[in-house]
């Protein structure tokens, strides 16, 4: 099951809407003889890549895969035929599938065949890797990790606004990383302005994620590196009080509009996951970063701290206002990992009630 769960991680940021998947085959002698993971959304799954990996040496073995087989028609037909048709004895499953078109009946379908059905193998490894996934499908909305890049006293801008570079190569280079795991990268009209980002993986993943930019009255620069659509795909959301010309200007760029009744993250993330999103990453400034946590949009913090120090009353912090008033009310996030990146440290940071916001 490891080895099906090592596979499954392959598929990091590509398999949208879909979830990871690993699998493995053992003939009836115990012996390896088929492998295969979810590349891509469209693509086969991976019990049918395994299976047809290992062809009729698969008749009497095991199916070893990380999630329940799935019994539904989708872009592809409907694995538990696939694996009641190769003739396997036994499937192990490390998780059900949390998918309403799916939730147990893929493993009903396989016990109905007469097929030894083993679940809860590797559970908790299995959910942690599907858990912007699982987030997705309970929620409606995809996972949020909120990443930013600050000196040791907590600045992530000199007084005058210059923020490039505070984080080192090391630090940079695990940013692209982050982005090829996520479906798209979000920030605000501020950050545009001030930085114009290129938000790519830098070529480590086809295609880029989404870019994503929120505005709600569309004071966007006319030049920007986010509306090349032949280097990556980009998305403007705003709200309804955005002036007709400042929608006309974007679409004349070719650049896709998301008029949102509410410019707020909950109502974009909404509509992210309804396009299929499973994760995000927000790379964006205080404003909007405070606004993501209020509103239960972030499950994951990913903090680099540079040792520098740049001083500053009135130099920018990474995050606005969170409306807390007494420290009672502050709650500590949960440590996750603490790892170096270069000169820098990374401090990675769950949601500190132990479970994603509904």
């Amino acid at each position: 099951m490891r080895r099906a769960l090592q596979l499954a991680a392959l598929g990091a940021g590509r398999t949208s809407p879909n979830p990871l998947v690993g699998a493995v085959v053992l003939d009836a002698a115990g012996q390896l003889v088929g492998e295969g993971y979810h590349a891509r959304a469209g693509d086969a799954h991976a019990e049918v890549g395994a299976l047809a990996q290992a062809g009729e040496r698969a008749r009497g073995g095991t199916l070893v895969v990380t999630l329940e087989p799935c019994c539904h028609q989708g872009r592809t037909p409907p694995c538990s035929a696939a694996v009641i048709a190769a003739g396997v004895a036994r499937v192990v499953v490390a998780m059900a599938d949390p998918n309403p078109l799916v939730a147990g009946g893929g493993l009903a379908r396989l016990r109905a065949a007469g097929i030894e059905v083993i679940t809860g193998v590797a559970e908790a490894e299995a959910l942690a890797l599907n858990r912007a996934f699982v987030h997705r499908i309970s929620s409606g909305r995809p996972l949020g990790i909120l990443k930013w890049a600050m000196s040791l006293d907590g600045r992530t801008a000199l007084p005058n606004g210059a923020s490039q570079w505070i984080s080192g190569p090391a630090a940079r280079a695990w940013v692209h990383r982050l982005r090829a795991e996520v479906d798209a990268v979000i920030v605000g009209g501020g950050t545009l302005r001030a930085d114009d980002p290129l938000l790519t993986s830098r070529g480590r993943r086809d295609p880029e994620p989404l870019r994503v930019v929120v505005s709600r009255s569309l004071d966007l620069p006319a030049s920007a590196q986010l509306w090349d659509s032949a280097v990556a795909a980009t998305l403007v959301a705003h709200g309804p009080e955005a002036p007709p010309e400042a929608c006309e200007r974007l679409d004349r760029l070719g650049v896709e509009r998301l008029p949102l009744a509410a410019c707020e993250p909950r109502e974009l993330l909404a509509a992210l996951g309804q396009r299929g999103c499973n994760q995000v990453l927000w790379e964006c400034g205080p404003d909007l970063a405070a606004a993501a946590l209020r509103q239960g949009c972030v499950q994951l913090i990913a903090a680099v701290i540079a040792p520098k120090l740049l001083g500053g009353v009135a130099a920018r912090t990474p995050l606005g206002d969170l409306g807390l008033l007494a420290m009672e009310a502050v709650v500590p996030w949960d440590g996750v990992a603490l790892r170096r990146l270069g000169p820098d440290l990374l401090w990675q940071l769950g949601h500190p009630s132990g479970k994603d916001q509904p």
